[in-house]
């Protein structure tokens, strides 16, 4: 299994989301998601370990647009 990768349109929302995820107790690391068709080039992603379902619910319900998600495979 790999990582959860909340993906995120920018810089700011994927900062913003993981200063939110840790108020409320959830770890969330921030990462530069290379190529995405669905972003149209390069974007952002948080890396929810953890908590992942809950944690796409929170950044939706405080306005943080949320473009999807990926599992993103961890080193070899």
């Amino acid at each position: 299994m790999g990582k959860p990768l909340i993906l995120v349109s920018s810089i700011t929302y994927a900062m913003k989301g993981r200063d939110l995820l840790s108020k409320q107790g959830i770890s969330a690391y921030l990462e530069r998601v290379p190529h995405i068709e669905a972003l149209g080039g390069c974007g952002y992603g948080l890396n929810v370990p953890r908590h992942t379902d809950e944690a796409e619910e929170l950044l939706q319900q405080a306005g943080i647009r949320v473009l999807g998600r990926i599992d993103k495979e961890g080193p070899q």
